[in-house]
């Protein structure tokens, strides 16, 4: 089936989906997750066949963990994400905005669906039911295409799926169409006439691609490049449950810390503490010069907590630019907060950044000056995740600043439209400006 003729099922279906009622489309992501969790076991066989494809023809680490559902309370956790969004308030119909403009002369502002979405992701098979459930939850169709490193899962998923929606549910059958064939995503890449937004799940690579091949809208991010600041001001044992949990917690993900910044005022035992922290969960850390120098000064005097060296790299030009996606972390030295906040500036992806210190107006000084999705203050960045800010789960996490931004559920997936009624108005006779003619309406959120 042509790219077009996809994205043209997918945007008729959408006409019909969005009028479906709240009821009908929780009750259609039950269906599901009832279908999905009958399928465990043949589900799981698939996705070994896919780990097995993906070691032999030496996919990277990072992929294969992002591939693998069978790891403690994946699938698990997927299935509870669609009853979760199923669970959510209906996002659509919601007045935002009510004005008298004049006599039998109203106007309402109310959120509605986005259209159609076109999600091109690599491994992470559970976005499958991730996208399905916020795609009908929030009354959009959804064209999905899977990478090859996940194709047999990706199958499996997408038979259950559609048989669900065709057989046990009002969701017209072309509302979510997960396309399994390996061709070439362009033909769908250049329906912008049917498609209203592209989101990519996947590596930096293939979202530079897609944003420099498509005229339609792309939400997400390139790179997971998070940082902490750890302030003159803090608590040790907080900064180390924070540190740790940000990089080992899901090395992976794109929310793990990918560079430290420790304030050069913090007394060397406490620096070296820090890292050892790190090193003791086998992270490798990559120091810049000046903090190397930093160590030698401490391992001079003897400290019994020396660093272990097996663990220890200098930095190269780019290391403070990179997204490692694995036991590796890039750290450095600065000399006060607004010295952290220009590097974080400079060199983050504008994904998600933390600051640790016991210090209220130094956090509120890095919360309001980093420019980024997420910012944090005493907290692990691996809290940037939809599931986690209690949106059932997420599409994804864009570092866009127009219309979605940090993890994107329920609310990202819609927007709004004016509805207009009068009762025989025109324009040749109306004197007001009615803008100051506003009323407050019950259903306003």
């Amino acid at each position: 089936m042509s790219g077009e003729r996809i994205a043209r099922n997918a945007n008729k279906a959408f006409s019909s989906l969005k009028v479906l009622t709240n009821k009908q489309r929780s009750e259609a992501l039950k269906q599901i997750h009832d279908s999905l969790k009958s399928q465990k076991e043949s589900i799981l066989k698939a996705n070994q066949l896919d780990l097995e494809n993906a070691i032999k023809n030496h996919v990277s680490e990072s992929l294969i963990k992002r591939l693998d559902l069978s790891n403690p309370g994946k699938f698990d956790t997927m299935l509870e994400g669609i009853l979760d969004v199923a669970d959510l308030p209906d996002p659509l119909g919601k007045v935002t905005l009510a004005k008298k403009l004049d006599d039998e002369l109203d106007l309402y502002r109310i959120t509605s669906p986005i259209g159609v979405l076109l999600i091109i992701f690599e491994s992470r098979p559970e976005v499958i039911a991730n996208i399905t459930a916020l795609a009908i939850k929030s009354g959009n169709s959804a064209i999905l295409k899977g990478g090859k490193e996940s194709y047999q899962t990706f199958k499996i998923m997408s038979d259950i799926v559609n048989a669900t929606l065709a057989t046990k549910t009002d969701v017209p059958s072309d509302a979510v169409q997960l396309i399994q064939s390996r061709e070439d995503v362009s033909d769908l890449l250049d329906q912008d006439k049917y498609i209203d937004l592209v989101i990519p799940r996947g590596s930096n690579e293939l979202v530079r691609s897609i944003k420099a091949n498509t005229k339609i809208p792309v939400l997400g991010h390139a790179d997971g490049i998070c940082s902490i600041y750890v302030d003159s001001n803090f608590d040790i044992g907080k900064a180390k449950r924070i540190i740790v949990d940000s990089k080992t917690n899901y090395p992976a993900g794109c929310n793990a810390v990918e560079q430290l910044l420790i304030n050069k005022h913090i007394c060397l035992k406490d620096v070296e503490e820090l890292l050892n922290a790190l090193i003791e969960n086998k992270v490798t850390i990559h120091i810049t010069p000046e903090l190397k120098k930093f160590l030698g000064n401490c391992n001079n005097n003897n400290n019994n907590n020396n660093i272990d060296e097996q663990y220890v790299k200098e930095t190269e030009a780019d290391s403070f630019d990179k997204e490692y996606l694995s036991l590796d972390i890039s750290v450095g030295l600065v000399d006060d907060v607004q010295e952290a906040i220009d590097h974080i500036n400079h060199h983050s992806s504008k994904h998600t950044e933390c600051i640790i210190t016991e210090n209220e107006d130094v956090a509120n000084r890095f919360l309001k000056s980093v420019d980024s999705a997420g910012v944090y203050w005493n907290a692990s960045t691996r809290f940037a995740d939809g599931f986690r800010y209690g949106f059932g789960t997420e599409v994804g996490i864009s570092t866009n600043k127009i219309h979605a931004r940090g993890p994107v559920g329920l609310e990202g997936l819609t927007s709004y439209q004016y509805q207009l009624k009068g009762n025989g108005h025109v324009v040749g006779e109306y004197k007001g400006g009615g803008g100051n003619k506003s009323f407050l309406h019950k259903d306003i959120i």
